[in-house]
C-alpha cells in the first residue's frame, strides 16, 4: 500500500464548484483571430489531402494558438485540472471537417490514444442504446452518468449538439473529494490506496490499481465503480464489506454540497479534464424527436507530455493498450 496523506489537499487542484461558478478563469472564449487560425489550419489540411484519422500535427499547424495551448496544458496539470474552450466553429463545418479540427487540436495539445479494442481515436457520445439493456455502455444512453475518470491523461469533449432538456455536464475535484473523505471517513482511507480490480485496465481480464495514489507530492485518482465491480466479478474476488463501504463513501463524497461545478456544454464548447485530478459526470436528458437535432459529443483521449509521474502500483493507462 502506498503512502496515505493525512493532511487536507491544498492548492489550485483542491477547488470547490461553489467557489468557481462565478469565476471565468477556467473558460477561454476564442477570439476572432483564433478562429481564423483554426480555419487556416483546416484549409492547409484539406490542401494536403489530410483528414482524421490520417493526419499528423504538421498537417494542422496552429502556431498562433501555441501560447493558448501551453496555458491549457499547464492548467490541466498544475491548475484546477480542467478548462473550457468556447467558440469552436462547429456550425460552419460538416462532421468530417469537425472531426479533423477536433483531432488536429488534440495533436497540437498531446497525443490521441485509442478508446476501445477496435482502435477508435474519436468516440461519439450520444443516446444510441437501450437504457434497459444491461450490456449497454451508459454514455451511449440518456441516463445519468456517475462520476468517473477515463483511462487517459486528459479527456476532451466537444459539443456538436445539446439535448432538448437536461444533459448537464458536471465536474468535481478529486482533491476535494479526498478532503471530504479525510474529514468524514478517515477510518476508510487505507482502502483507497490498496489495489482494486478494474475491468477496463487489461485487455485479457481485470487489471489492478488503487483508487487513490500519492506520489511525488501529487494526488492521482482512478475511478469508475461499474468497472471496479465488474473487475472483481471477473477476478473471482468479491468486494469485501470494507471495500463496499469505501466505494459508497466515495460516491457520497462526490455529491457533497458545494463540491461540483455544473455547466451546460453548448455547440462549439470543448471541455478538457485531467483524469487524475478531476472526475466528470452528466445528468440524464431528454432528446429531440428529430434525429438530426439529437445530443451529440465527440470525445478525444490524450496522452500529455507534461503529465504527472505515476507510482509503480498506479500504472499509467492511456487508451486500450498495455500499461505504460
Amino acid at each position: 500500500m502506498g503512502v496515505v496523506p493525512t493532511e487536507p489537499m491544498t492548492g489550485l487542484a483542491a477547488w470547490r464548484g461553489a467557489d468557481l461558478a462565478d469565476d471565468p478563469s477556467w473558460m477561454h472564449v476564442l477570439a476572432p483571430e483564433e478562429v481564423d487560425a483554426l480555419d487556416a489550419a483546416l484549409e492547409i489540411a484539406r490542401a494536403r489531402g489530410a483528414a482524421f484519422p490520417a493526419m499528423t500535427a504538421r498537417d494542422f499547424p496552429v502556431p498562433a494558438l501555441a501560447p493558448l495551448l501551453a496555458r491549457l496544458a499547464d492548467a490541466l496539470e498544475n491548475g484546477p485540472g480542467f478548462a473550457l474552450l468556447r467558440g469552436l466553429p462547429v456550425d460552419r463545418y460538416g462532421e468530417a471537417d469537425i472531426a479533423t479540427l477536433h483531432y488536429g487540436l488534440g495533436l497540437a495539445l498531446g497525443t490521441p490514444v485509442t478508446q476501445n479494442a477496435d482502435g477508435d481515436l474519436l468516440g461519439t457520445v450520444a443516446s444510441v442504446a437501450d437504457p434497459a439493456d444491461r450490456n449497454a455502455r451508459v454514455y451511449q444512453t440518456n441516463l445519468t452518468l456517475p462520476y468517473h475518470t477515463d483511462p487517459s491523461d486528459v479527456v476532451g469533449l466537444l459539443c456538436l449538439r445539446r439535448a432538448e432538456r437536461g444533459g448537464l455536464s458536471s465536474l468535481v475535484s478529486a482533491a476535494s473529494v479526498y478532503n471530504v473523505l479525510l474529514a468524514d471517513h478517515r477510518e476508510l482511507l487505507g482502502a483507497y490506496f490498496r489495489p482494486f480490480h478494474y475491468a477496463h485496465l487489461s485487455a485479457d481480464g481485470a487489471g489492478r490499481s488503487p483508487l487513490f495514489s500519492w506520489h511525488g507530492g501529487r494526488l492521482a485518482c482512478r475511478y469508475l465503480r461499474q468497472y471496479i465491480e465488474l473487475g472483481h466479478e471477473q477476478a473471482g474476488a468479491p468486494l469485501t464489506p470494507v471495500e463496499v463501504a469505501a466505494l459508497d463513501a466515495f460516491d457520497a463524497a462526490t455529491r457533497a454540497e458545494g463540491l461540483r461545478l455544473d455547466m451546460m456544454l453548448e455547440p462549439g464548447d470543448l471541455q478538457l479534464a485531467n483524469n487524475y485530478a478531476v472526475l466528470h459526470s452528466r445528468t440524464d436528458f431528454e432528446d429531440h424527436a428529430d434525429p438530426a437535432r439529437r445530443r451529440k459529443m465527440l470525445r478525444l483521449w490524450l496522452r500529455m507530455a507534461n503529465a504527472r509521474p505515476l507510482a509503480p502500483d498506479f500504472p499509467g493507462r492511456n487508451g486500450f493498450g498495455p500499461p505504460e
